[in-house]
């Protein structure tokens, strides 16, 4: 008898010890009442590590649960919470009902899914009335991104993005400067640009570039989208760039913000706000003053944004947004420099006269109806009206001396608006949820142009934006008109083939009307200045075009560990102003230039393990046809030039890589509101001429392609302070087709040579008022250059900053 009770208990023990060291896997789907699965579901074990957020389908599984009694929890944005007691003994398969919450009032707001330890994540396959299923995408949290956001400081805010090419033209981050895979970084001109949604770039079809660069401050995420989302936004290569600006808070109906900030070199910006929700009102108002005086010397600016945004909701279903955004900005250009006067003193200036003012006023409304469940509808009505103004000695060789001459000036005025709607609509197949998503866009740009000699200068460096009057001054001697008209339709649809696979094909038709009508004059004058030479010219351009490009994604989604993607579409860049007129007496333009075409492709794999790794891994291809582009050569009088005609097809190839692990969490899974993580990424680039008409350019390099792009770094967080240092590299580039490695004279061509940067940022909460933010700018006080102009901010070498430190005190009631 005893020795049965003995081996009873040991049978017992052995056994409890057995289940104990057992785990099983908990797995299910999260629907709503009508039996579709809810996207990104949070699963719980109530007091418990046991957690996990569910597929965009609603699929969740939790691994490794030891047995036991357990308390299941489940949420999602727009429903009710639900729990379910559960006893975990063996596998168990489930699925759990939620209940939509009728009071959420945010489901038409388009918002990225914010994961709880990175800076950066990634867009939903649909969110609002987009469809991003099947693309690249990067989502940049500015709340979770310690970084010198007071100066826009782009390489730290961009520095989990793979693959970007950054100009730095000024050090107060007052114009964005980026290319991706190996396109030109000029004023984001191959990326559409908007801001909520809408255009802010001076003329979307004819002139891509964008002098506003809304504030890091009043910024609450940026949104990136790579090659292929040309069917929703455009037909341009490099992809999107939308600004989704902050809103009031929902739960309060007053809130203040102030940030003051001061730094090297005079460096002062205050930003403040105020947001709420009153009612059915929901406002945010922002303004910023932001002035310095820069490392080297003539490079003064004074830059003032303000922002507002009231959206009233009705009923539940319906909202109306009205926003309205100025910017106004002087900027001192102290010039561009020689490779001998670099090499010599980077700090220097040798222009005193050059001066820059932009003037941009944006206004949007926006109409979001939500018919039902299925059906969503978004329409956004915007205008630009700005001008921009430069003058100065920007147009000469910066190797000759400013003799205090009449100085060149330009004037730009931009007066565009459009309306761009789109409709959603969800529908089954077979059990299987598919997305159609159409739209329509209409756009009218306008652009007068004028470049002639502003009033004499020579007794003064004032700023003065007044053509001259006398017979010598030639009043302007070129004045363009340049009338724009775009009308697009666009469609794109998912096919749910099964629970994880889809299909994403896409088709756009566009429509565009480019007019050019103006007169310009050409003037030769002898060394005294006197005119020796002088012919009137009038020019009159209409082209018209028409056609359809296309394009097909891939989407699998195994769990939110394990995706992969693929695309393919087809772009087009229409000829802009800058390829057809330039302001550089030394760059002559082919009559015979045309437009751009060409496609870009992706295949990547994603993912985020538990919020504690996250990645992304990509190839790219990009075949761009008739690509515009500049190489040196020489007039009929033998003087040597830069001419600008299609040099022919090039292919950029490459591969872009981004990791982020938390460290801490990895190691202990029990730490809670503490992470240390590290990050890299890393972009390869092989971008080469493969079709040329001049044999010059035959399997060269692209101009201003690194072949290199490496960032890495290190993010502490814990409930009052956090801290972030980076490095970033950035190998050699070349400014011009033809590769030259030595410069010319006016040091517009040449080898831009590999460069590495460090930066340190961090910020303590002193209490729930106030807060305390430092940041050091390139660390190692690094001198380099990212850029060669060829006029503006040049032309010449422009010089990056030296080590610079910023302070800011932020005040929140």
């Amino acid at each position: 008898m005893r020795k049965t009770i003995i081996l009873a208990i040991l049978f017992i023990t052995v056994t409890a010890m057995q289940l104990a060291a057992q785990t099983f896997t908990l797995s299910g789907k999260i629907k709503n009442a009508k039996g579709d699965g809810v996207t990104k579901a949070s699963v719980t074990l109530k007091n418990t590590t046991y957690s996990v957020v569910g597929d965009t389908l609603g699929n969740f599984q939790l691994t490794n649960v030891k047995p036991g009694n357990y308390t299941l929890t489940v949420s999602a944005i727009g429903f009710k919470s639900a729990t379910k007691t559960i006893k975990v003994n063996s596998g168990i398969k489930l699925d759990v009902i939620l209940e939509i919450d009728v009071r959420q009032l945010k489901d038409v707001t388009i918002q990225a899914e914010k994961d709880k330890t990175f800076g950066v994540t990634r867009l939903k396959g649909v969110e609002g009335t987009t469809i991003n299923a099947g693309k690249k995408s990067e989502v940049i949290v500015l709340d979770d991104v310690t970084a010198n956001k007071a100066s826009n400081n782009t390489r730290q805010i961009y520095s989990k993005v793979a693959g970007l090419n950054i100009w730095e033209s000024d050090g107060a981050g007052i114009q964005l400067g980026i290319g991706g895979r190996g396109l030109n970084p000029n004023r984001v001109t191959n990326f559409n640009t908007r801001q909520n949604g809408y255009d802010i770039a001076a003329d979307a079809l004819g002139y891509p570039e964008s002098y506003y660069t809304p504030p890091a401050e009043m910024t609450d995420r940026i949104e990136i989208l790579r090659g292929a989302s040309s069917l929703q936004y455009g037909t341009q290569f490099g992809g999107l760039i939308n600004f989704k600006l902050k809103e009031g808070p929902l739960d309060k109906p007053f809130e203040f913000t102030s940030r003051e900030t001061v730094g090297s070199w005079g460096f002062f910006n205050t930003a403040n706000s105020i947001g709420g929700k009153v009612g059915k009102v929901q406002y945010y108002a922002y303004y910023e003053h932001k002035q310095g005086d820069s490392w080297r010397p003539n490079s003064n600016y004074n830059v003032n944004t303000a922002y507002t945004s009231v959206t009233y909701k009705p009923v539940d279903k319906m909202g109306i947004t009205v926003q309205y955004t100025h910017m106004d900005y002087l900027a001192h250009q102290p010039g561009g420099l020689t490779d001998a006067e670099f090499a010599t003193d980077p700090q220097q200036s040798v222009r005193a006269r050059n001066w820059f003012q932009v003037g941009w006023n944006l206004g949007a409304v926006i109409f979001d109806y939500k018919f039902n469940d299925k059906l969503k509808f978004n329409s956004r009505f915007f205008g630009l009206y700005a001008d921009r103004d430069a003058t100065g000695d920007l147009t000469d060789l910066i190797s000759r001396p400013d003799l205090g001459q009449d100085r060149n000036l330009f004037k730009d005025r931009y007066t565009n608006y459009g309306n761009e709607s789109r409709l959603l609509y969800t529908y089954n197949i077979k059990n299987q949820t598919q997305t159609l998503l159409v739209g329509t866009r209409y756009y009218r740009g306008y652009t007068d142009r004028q470049q002639g000699l502003g009033t004499n200068g020579s007794t003064g460096t004032a700023a003065d934006f007044t053509y001259g009057t006398s017979s010598a001054d030639n009043d302007a001697y070129s004045h363009y008109t340049f009338p724009n008209y775009n009308v697009a339709l666009f469609a794109e649809n998912i096919f749910r083939i099964t629970s994880k696979f889809s299909i994403i094909p896409g088709i756009r038709f566009e429509n565009i009307i480019t007019k050019a009508d103006g007169s310009y004059t050409i003037i030769n004058s002898d060394q005294a200045g006197n005119v020796v030479f002088r012919k009137d010219s009038a020019e009159n351009k209409n082209n018209i075009r028409h056609f359809v490009i296309g394009g097909i994604g891939l989407s699998y989604y195994q769990n939110e560990a394990l995706q992969f993607y693929g695309n393919v579409s087809q772009n087009y860049r229409a000829i802009n102003f800058s390829d057809l007129y330039s302001v550089v007496k030394t760059t002559v333009v082919d009559p015979n230039i045309k437009d751009e075409t060409g496609y870009s492709a992706d295949i990547g794999m994603r993912g985020n393990i538990s919020d504690i790794f996250n990645y992304d891994i990509s190839l790219f291809d990009i075949y761009y046809n008739d690509r515009i582009g500049t190489y040196q050569s020489y007039d009929a009088n033998n003087n040597s030039i830069q001419y600008r005609t299609n040099v022919g097809a090039s292919q950029n190839i490459g591969l872009e890589s981004f990791a982020e692990l938390e460290l801490l969490h990895y190691l202990n899974k029990t730490i809670k509101n503490t992470s240390l993580s590290v990050f890299s990424n890393l972009s390869l680039i092989n971008a080469k001429y493969i079709h040329t008409l001049n044999p010059a350019f035959n399997n060269k390099k692209v101009e201003l392609a690194p072949d290199v792009i490496f960032k890495t770094g290190l993010s502490y967080k814990n409930r009052r302070f956090s801290a972030s240092y980076q490095i970033a590299y950035t190998s050699s580039q070349f400014a011009d087709a033809t590769n030259a490695v030595l410069p010319t004279p006016d040091s517009i061509d040449g080898l831009v040579p590999a460069y590495t940067v460090m930066d340190l940022s961090a910020e303590y909460k002193l209490s729930r008022i106030f807060v305390l933010q430092g940041s050091i700018n390139n660390l190692a006080n690094t001198n380099y250059f990212t850029r060669r102009a060829d006029s503006y901010p040049g032309p010449g070498i422009v010089p990056a900053d030296e080590r610079a430190f910023f302070l800011t005190l932020q005040v929140k009631l």
